[in-house]
C-alpha cells in the first residue's frame, strides 16, 4: 500500500483556507510553505492553533504536551514549572494524567487526581490573597517608586523568559507531533 503524500500548502493558501489571527498571518506569510513556517514558529500556541485546523487525532500527543509543559517549561530564574507545584497534590496530578495519556489510568484515577489538584490550587489561592493583603497593609508610603521600578525590572525578565518558554515547548512538541506538512 503505498504512503499518502502529506500536503505542504504555501502560508497563503493555509490562511485563506483557516482565517489566521493578523499576528499569525504576518509571521507565516515570511516562508514559501506551511512546512517552513512548522520548523520556524516560536509560538506553541500558534503550533496547536495549526494542528487543531489540520483536525490531526493527537489526544494522546497534546496530553503529554500538556503534562511536560506542567513541569518542564522554564522560568525566569531558571528554573522549571515544576518547582511551582509545591503541593504533593498538584504533582501527583501531572503524574496521573501523564499516566491517563498513556493509557495507564483509569478515568476514576484521573478524576480523583483532578479534585485533588483543584483543592490544592484553590488552597494555593486562598494563602496568596491572605498573604498580599498583609503586605498591602505594611506597604510604606514610599515605596511606590521602587516598586515601580522593580516592577519595569520584572516585566523585562518576564518577556526574556517568555521567549524561552516558548522556544523550549515549540521544541517539545515538534518532538512529540513531527511536521505535518512534510
Amino acid at each position: 500500500m503505498a504512503k499518502r503524500k502529506k500536503s505542504n500548502p504555501t502560508p497563503a493558501a493555509f490562511l485563506a483556507q483557516h482565517h489566521a489571527c493578523s499576528d499569525g498571518a504576518a509571521f507565516a506569510m515570511q516562508y514559501p510553505t506551511m512546512a517552513d513556517v512548522w520548523d520556524h514558529c516560536k509560538r506553541p500556541d500558534w503550533l496547536l492553533w495549526i494542528l487543531d485546523r489540520l483536525n490531526m487525532p493527537l489526544d494522546r500527543d497534546l496530553r503529554l504536551f500538556a503534562c511536560w509543559c506542567a513541569v518542564c517549561t522554564p522560568m525566569a530564574d531558571g528554573r522549571t514549572t515544576r518547582a511551582l507545584l509545591t503541593d504533593p497534590r498538584s504533582l501527583d496530578a501531572v503524574r496521573v494524567a501523564t499516566r491517563f495519556a498513556l493509557g495507564c489510568a483509569t478515568e476514576e484515577e484521573r478524576a480523583a487526581a483532578r479534585a485533588a489538584a483543584w483543592a490544592a490550587a484553590w488552597a494555593a489561592a486562598r494563602d496568596a490573597a491572605r498573604d498580599a493583603a498583609r503586605a498591602a497593609a505594611w506597604a510604606a508610603a514610599g515605596a511606590a517608586a521602587g516598586a515601580a521600578a522593580w516592577d519595569a525590572a520584572w516585566a523585562a525578565a518576564r518577556a526574556a523568559a517568555w521567549d524561552a518558554a516558548g522556544d523550549a515547548q515549540c521544541g517539545h512538541l515538534r518532538t512529540l507531533v513531527p511536521n505535518p506538512f512534510r
